[in-house]
């Protein structure tokens, strides 16, 4: 049994911590976590070093190759949109609805498979091995979709690409940015080239390079604590510890612990899990703007040229307000001003466009629309972590759950702007701004579910899913650092 009195953090030497997993627990059984021998021998000042140097040789590896893939994932999921304008609808005979249902029917894959695909990933513990082999596959079917012939050629390799790339979060930001500029250089450079249009091209060289990434990713991405190689004995026992010091709990043991479904139930049980789907149901149907982007910025009047580098700023000021909010709520511990003040920016950007034809009036409101979609959205991501931390299988399930069911919603948007409807898209502006505001109304709810949570972990009450204090102590047998710093949830 263990003590009521936390333990101290004066000497690492003489941690031990008590862990059960979800099956011990039911069992009335538990396990002595003792710190390693190679921890309890360090000082403070020598562990803190230590940890310093893991984290900047994890980050050092994964940083730059997870931004590599996100751009890779948002180019060869959106590219259709440049496409479109460098002539493939013309030379596949598409018509507006043709073409829409090529954008949309990526989604419906994608949401099929977030969840499994997030589960099985969990089940087996090596995203190293498994993001690259997913992204080789989407690389492929993307350059293949430049010799599509006809409609179905081009659902079918539409369909297959988002079943792959729910392996992947969805990523944008500076994606968009490279979007516009590499489509630009492609359909100024390549159109005709070995008697091709640029749009065949555009996916050609897309996905011959994501393998290529892809390739590198086996090399350079680190998988669990456990199962990365190229972490010395010492760091790996340092990466685990710090895990199960901080939360009573490693995030990944071994396959046979993993609970392919065990953690998607604990998902659905929760009540902050709809909250989230709401939120970024919200955030995507008012980023449905994004698959068709080069189109609604064709609406300002100039050609396909300019077009495609006018959808460049937008994005790239979405990147800077983005990484400056992500950190300042870092920094702060705030979450919902930061991610519903985005949001009235996007609801106001969408207010402009349904109502001015002007063209310094349009092309600011789209300059606003896309930072403050996607700036609140890498928060509400890490706020689904904040609210959801643990067990590892439920954090999982509830992520690819709320980032799957969010997805549907990109199955229908991009019907709500047919060329017809252009050049203000009335009905999808005023959808998109219904949306921004849904967000924001879905975020209160959180906020006001989480304070409320919060109330009860001051007054010493058991809350699940909480790092709780006293009572993973003495009744769940998972004392850990994470609650003895006075765990509370994100608001």
């Amino acid at each position: 049994m263990a003590s009521d009195t936390p333990p101290t953090k004066a000497d690492d030497k003489e941690i031990q911590i008590l862990s059960s997993n979800v099956d011990s627990v039911a069992q009335g059984q538990s396990r002595i976590l003792r710190a390693p021998e190679y921890i309890r021998q360090m000082s403070p000042e020598e562990r803190r070093k230590a940890e310093d140097a893991l984290r900047k040789k994890i980050d050092m590896r994964l940083m730059p190759m997870i931004v590599i893939m996100y751009i890779m994932n948002y180019l060869d999921r959106n590219n259709i949109a440049a496409a479109r304008l460098a002539g493939m609808e013309k030379e596949l005979h598409l018509s507006s609805t043709q073409y829409l249902t090529a954008v949309s029917i990526l989604f419906a894959g994608y949401t099929v498979m977030q969840v499994p695909s997030n589960i099985f990933l969990n089940k087996i513990g090596k995203p190293a091995i498994y993001l690259p082999t997913a992204m080789t596959i989407w690389g492929v079917i993307s350059g293949l979709t430049g010799a599509t012939q006809n409609f179905a050629g081009l659902l079918v390799c539409r369909l297959f690409l988002g079943i792959i790339e729910a392996a992947f979060f969805p990523g944008a930001l500076i994606s968009g940015a490279f979007s516009g500029l590499i489509a630009a250089g492609i359909v100024d450079g390549m159109d005709g080239v070995h008697g091709l249009l640029a749009w065949r091209w555009l996916f050609i060289l897309e996905g011959a390079i994501t393998v290529v990434i892809a390739l590198g990713g086996y090399f350079i991405l680190p998988n669990f604590p456990r199962t990365t190689k190229w972490l010395s004995q010492e760091e790996l026992q340092l990466a685990v510890w710090r895990l199960e010091e901080d939360v009573g709990e490693d995030d990944w043991v071994d396959s046979k612990q993993q609970s392919l479904w065990h953690g998607l139930a604990l998902a659905l049980k929760d009540i902050k899990t709809y909250t989230f789907v709401v939120m970024l149901i919200g955030i995507t149907i008012s980023g449905g703007v994004t698959l068709v982007f080069p189109t609604v910025v064709g609406t300002l009047g100039y050609s396909r040229i300019p077009t495609l580098l006018l959808t460049v700023p937008p994005y790239v000021l979405c990147t800077i307000t983005s990484l400056a909010n992500a950190w300042h709520a870092d920094r702060s511990g705030e979450r919902y001003l930061h991610v519903t003040i985005p949001c009235v920016f996007t609801a106001i950007g969408n207010i402009i466009l349904a109502t001015t034809t002007g063209l310094g009036p349009r092309y600011f409101a789209l300059m606003i629309i896309i930072p403050g979609i996607y700036t609140g959205y890498v928060v509400i991501l890490a706020w689904i972590s904040n609210s959801i931390p643990r067990p590892p299988a439920k954090r999982a399930a509830a992520i690819a759950f709320v980032s799957g069911s969010s997805q549907t919603a990109s199955i229908w948007t991009s019907y709500m702007y047919p060329v017809s409807a252009g050049p203000r898209f009335k009905v999808a502006y005023s959808v998109n701004t219904a949306a921004a505001l849904l967000v924001v109304l879905a975020a209160t709810c959180l906020r006001m579910i989480l304070v409320r949570l919060n109330k009860k972990l001051d007054q010493g009450i058991h809350v699940a899913d909480a790092i709780n204090e006293h009572t993973d102590t003495a009744e769940s047998g998972i004392p850990a650092v994470g609650a003895q710093r006075g765990f509370r949830f994100r608001v």
